[in-house]
């Protein structure tokens, strides 16, 4: 049988990316093993000869054989990270979600184009509303500090509306 034959990047189980950056993978039991992706052909390499001793597999599937034991091709070797059928799943579906944001940011930037009038009377909107909170706000303070410093309250001592006051009232964006 003859070997098997060795990628573009002279290396068994490393391929060269179009960025310039090399990839390496390794198949171990029905499963494509990704082993990352690395600045030289070098590094994948070893990173492929980490996973081929932890795989057990024969010193001739490896990159390179002078290598004695699988300690030493640790310390050569970058820890890959194996990535699974789950983790691609996961990508996928973030990459589905920032495709989605990024094509609801370019229809936003559509929308502010063609009608700048919808943009300043919202922007107006939500300002006049942080104003009219902020004035709730510190009327509902002030009234609490009447009552709290007021002899006679009409506050009962058990009075929700304590908790609830102090709690509402105090804030950091006035």
């Amino acid at each position: 049988m003859p070997p098997r034959r060795r990628g573009s990047s002279g290396f068994r189980g490393v391929r060269a990316r179009q960025n310039g950056r090399f990839y390496a993978e390794m198949r171990a039991g029905g499963f494509r093993l990704t082993l990352g992706t690395y600045n030289t052909p070098e590094l994948a390499a070893r990173a492929y000869d980490a996973a081929a001793w932890r795989f057990r597999r024969p010193r001739r599937d490896m990159n390179f054989p002078d290598v004695e034991s699988l300690e030493e091709a640790e310390f050569l070797a970058p820890t890959p990270c194996l990535v699974d059928d789950e983790d691609r799943r996961r990508h996928r579906q973030v990459q589905h979600r920032i495709a989605i944001a990024e094509h609801d940011e370019e229809l936003m930037r559509q929308w502010r184009a063609q009608f700048p009038n919808d943009v300043d009377n919202t922007d107006a909107f939500f300002a006049d509303l942080r104003t009219q909170r902020r004035s709730d706000r510190r009327h509902r303070r002030v009234v609490a500090v009447f009552e709290l410093d007021n002899p006679n309250t009409t506050w009962a001592e058990n009075d929700p509306r304590w908790d609830d006051i102090w709690t509402e009232t105090t804030s950091d964006d006035e």
